[in-house]
């Protein structure tokens, strides 16, 4: 039987007790970020918020085994957001359509969670009406006309049944019982009710395809309730994608278990926690590009300089050339070399071990 199945379904419980002291530590933690990002000031704190979204988009459609490009990400939030940040490039509808919706859960955490919201979420993540090849029920409830909704692995003629989800009968009752939970007052810690409403989206499964994706929106959206801002200096979607298969493993135990979800509850909690952990990096990311820009407020450098610098510091994949400068900055190769050369003589930029027609640069760092 499979946890929806269960006479008393859907009447979660879990040991309090038992939670206690990971909740408190959680719950700490969380304070503390809050507090260390509330003193960066405001610019800080949305190149912190940038880089974070950033990273949530992209690593919560490697989950879901769809690969987006960072750079149509960041720009895409960049625009939305009002971010004057260089290196903006075009970004594909199915890019627009994942930050539309990351966006509107956690900006608009305080509007309430409805069917019509859901909905057009689920037609901003698919705007050609398609998973892949496969046409699909986009912006409604799936309607099992092709079989029970079911989490299947393995090569066709071997395939394991990892979950069968309710059927598409059932889902405009399972689906208003959700929702009124979800908005009705309650007295659970909002952590809780995070990582519950993250399992109940999954195993109702309302969707013919990206479940995953809005249930950890909805995730998302709980978690900035209970922080009271929308925007988000931790990673979630990232932080799954690092422990997917004990994810997956949890999940698929709990919606074989009971009602009791405990051992949900805790594994949630733990990577809440290691997410949380894990912004210090961003933290230190977006200080040591301040303290860089600092070096150089006092010799203004050109528009070129900027853009490419902007986008070593934010992470550049490679190694930095003289043709790829000149990409970059829309420039000939003999202004790439000017460029360079100017950065090398101010101390920005150091020349890499080798030469000739391999010679790369790199950001020097104090």
């Amino acid at each position: 039987m499979y946890i929806w199945e269960k006479p008393y379904w859907p009447g979660f419980t879990w040991d309090e007790k038992a939670l206690a002291t990971l909740l408190a530590q959680v719950s700490r933690e969380q304070g503390r970020l809050l507090g260390k990002m509330e003193a960066l000031g405001f610019d800080l704190r949305n190149e912190a918020h940038l880089r974070i979204l950033t990273e949530d988009v992209v690593k919560s459609s490697e989950i879901e085994g769809e690969t987006l490009a960072p750079d149509q990400v960041r720009s895409s939030i960049a625009r939305r957001l009002g971010m004057d940040v260089g290196g903006l490039v075009p970004a594909d509808r199915d890019v627009e359509g994942v930050v539309e919706m990351m966006l509107d859960a956690t900006g608009n955490y305080t509007q309430p969670l409805s069917e019509d919201r859901l909905f057009g979420w689920h037609a901003a993540l698919f705007p050609t009406g398609r998973s892949g090849m496969n046409k699909i029920n986009v912006g409604a409830w799936r309607d099992d006309r092709t079989g029970p909704m079911q989490v299947i692995s393995g090569p066709i003629g071997k395939e394991k049944v990892h979950y069968e989800a309710p059927p598409a009968a059932r889902l405009p009752d399972e689906m208003a019982k959700y929702l009124n939970w979800f908005e009705e007052p309650k007295d659970t810690d909002p952590l809780l009710t995070a990582g519950l409403a993250h399992l109940w989206l999954v195993t109702i499964h309302p969707f013919d395809d990206g479940n995953g994706r809005i249930a950890r929106a909805i995730a998302d959206m709980a978690l900035a309730r209970s922080e009271r801002t929308g925007q988000r200096f931790y990673s979630m979607s990232a932080q799954i994608r690092r422990e997917r298969n004990d994810y997956y493993t949890t999940l698929e135990a709990t919606q074989k278990s009971t009602l009791n979800v405990t051992k949900w509850q805790e594994w949630f909690l733990g990577c809440l926690l290691r997410a949380i952990d894990g912004a210090q990096e961003t933290l230190s990311a977006v200080m040591h590009k301040a303290q860089f820009w600092e070096r150089f407020a006092k010799e203004p450098l050109n528009e070129r300089q900027i853009k490419v610098l902007n986008r070593l510091l934010d992470g550049f994949e490679g190694k930095l050339t003289t043709s790829k400068w000149a990409k970059l900055a829309k420039c000939s190769q003999d202004t790439a070399h000017r460029d360079i050369k100017d950065l090398i003589d101010r101390g920005a930029l150091k020349k890499d071990s080798g030469g000739g027609r391999s010679t790369s640069y790199s950001l020097v760092t104090e």
